[in-house]
This record gives C-alpha cells, structure tokens and sequence, in this order.
C-alpha cells in the first residue's frame, strides 16, 4: 500500500526551466552570443549545468573553459532562482488530493542543496513536504537508491510504502533499485529520442493529474466522516 509519494523536482514537480533557460542566456549574452529558445533548452534541463552548458557552449567537463563557465551560470541561476519557476500545471491540486487521502509526499533530487532549499522556500505549496533531499545529501545521487533510501528513513516509511515519480530513466532506475514502485512524467523533460515507456515503470502519466486515478487503482480507499478518504487496510 502508498503512503508516500516522493518527487523528482526539476521537470517532476517545478517547471524550473525558464529560470535555467535564463540563466544560460545570461551568460551567453555575456560570451556575445543569441539567445536560445526555450524550446531548444527544455528537453535538457533535467540535466543541470552540465547539459546546459554542452547545449548553449559545446563544452564538457574538463574542457578549459568549462568550470569557469559553470561557476558564472550557477551564480545567474542562484540570483533568479525563483524568477518564473513555478509547480507544473495540476501539482497543486495533486498535493491537495494526496492530504485528502492521508498520504504524504517529499522530493528527491540530484539538485545540489544550496539551491534545492531556497527554491524549495520559495514555493508555495497546500501541505509541507514529508522530506526533501538533495543531490548532495546522501553519500551518491541517482540513479544510485542512496537518496531514495534517506528519504525513507526521513519520512519513516518503508521503501515499498513508496512511489516515485520522476521524467528522467536515471530516477525510475534508482526508485526500483531502492524497492519502490515508480511512474514516468511524460509531461516532464523528455530528450529528442528518449521513450519513457522503455523506462520499465510501473506507470506513466501525461499529466501530473494522472497521477491520482494511478495511486487510486492500487489502493482502495474509503470516504470517512471527516471529509477525507481513507486507505482500507
């Protein structure tokens, strides 16, 4: 049975894109370059800095200019982290629902700290999360299940009392490698050429509202008195 439902951010549960998008036009305007459409930089967002950077630059890790580059778009990013980002379309309404059925939810994301806990405070959301855990948080991020796991023992439920949901095969590889269930985010930050449906999840949704019916179908609930539905156990 679910109690807990734990997020990917980036492309999962925020639209954190425009910002990232930003962020890299920023900096190539500082290099006197065009602005990228936000279409072009959608797709590999999910990627950080390093996606963005071979986008927007050609560069990879250990190229010269590679790590000074990365330093001044981390800094445009940090200075408008909260500019456009916005929960997806539904999310809020998903939170509701899943307070309504008593079932709790947290995030997990490769996302380092310093700017998972700002964003995260700028948020606005209809219940607190259970837990948020960070890319730099446990002792290696995903796909590795380690930050999974820290979210299981932080939130105090069992790995497969837990779904998680993410739009990147890295997260549906480490939420099956931590013995949880999983969904794919269709709607999230899928590359040209990538099909979520060969991610192996338990379930895909195009929307985060389908996330609901989902949860619905693997476990039974009961209206109760008080206005909310509780699991039949």
């Amino acid at each position: 049975m679910i109690r807990c439902v734990l997020f990917d951010l980036d492309g999962t549960l925020l639209d954190t894109a425009p910002d990232l998008g930003y962020a890299l036009n920023l900096l190539r305007a500082e290099q006197g370059m065009a602005p990228l459409p936000l279409s072009d930089i959608r797709p590999l967002a999910s990627y950080g800095a390093r996606g963005l950077l071979r986008l927007g630059f050609d560069l990879h890790p250990g190229n010269d200019r590679y790590e000074l580059l990365r330093q001044r778009f981390l800094g445009h990013y940090r200075a408008h982290l909260t500019r456009a980002t916005q929960p997806f379309d539904g999310i809020e309404q998903v939170l509701q629902a899943l307070g309504e059925r008593q079932l709790h939810w947290g995030v997990v994301t490769n996302k380092p700290g310093w700017l998972t806990d700002p964003l995260m405070a700028g948020m606005r959301f209809p219940t607190p999360p259970r837990c948020v855990i960070s890319g730099d948080s446990a002792a290696r991020p995903k796909p590795h299940p380690a930050p999974l796991l820290m979210a299981c023992a932080q939130s105090g439920f069992a790995p497969d009392d837990c779904v998680y949901v993410g739009d990147a095969a890295r997260d549906i590889e480490a939420g099956h490698s931590a013995g949880m269930r999983t969904v794919a985010a269709l709607y999230g930050y899928i590359e040209a050429g990538h099909d979520p449906r060969d991610w192996g999840a338990d379930g895909c949704i195009e929307h985060p509202s389908g996330l609901i019916p989902w949860l619905d179908q693997m476990t039974p609930y009961a209206q109760a008195p008080d206005g909310f539905r509780h699991p039949q156990l």
